[in-house]
């Protein structure tokens, strides 16, 4: 488990890395049980994090084409299409000193 993690790809490719690394997983559990450090919550919350919790709801109309292509691109990863529109429009309003190389591959 100490390699550089990469996002799976597709949720049966995290399926199989979960089941692949149960072992160590496993022992990694029992290893903070041992110690006390077990705590229910995401560990985006644990570590105090802004931004976690629940998220207003927002309606905004599309287009039907757009939604589509939103839906194709979002199904290749394996996400929900709102999901996928959800990281698109997070990394779309970063300010710019945050934002990643831009993907070019959908466009």
């Amino acid at each position: 488990m100490a390699d550089k993690l990469k996002l799976p790809a597709s949720e049966a490719e995290e399926a199989q890395w979960w089941y692949d690394h149960r072992e160590e997983v496993t022992k990694a559990f029992e290893d903070a049980a041992a110690r006390g450090e077990l705590r229910t919550g995401s560990a985006a919350k644990l570590a105090g994090q802004p931004g976690t919790g629940v998220t207003p709801a927002t309606t905004i109309q599309l287009d039907p084409q757009d939604i589509s292509r939103a839906r194709m691109l979002a199904a290749k990863r394996g996400v929900r299409y709102q999901t996928y529109l959800k990281l698109l429009s997070t990394r779309l309003l970063q300010p710019k000193s945050k934002k990643s190389p831009a993907n070019t591959s959908d466009r």
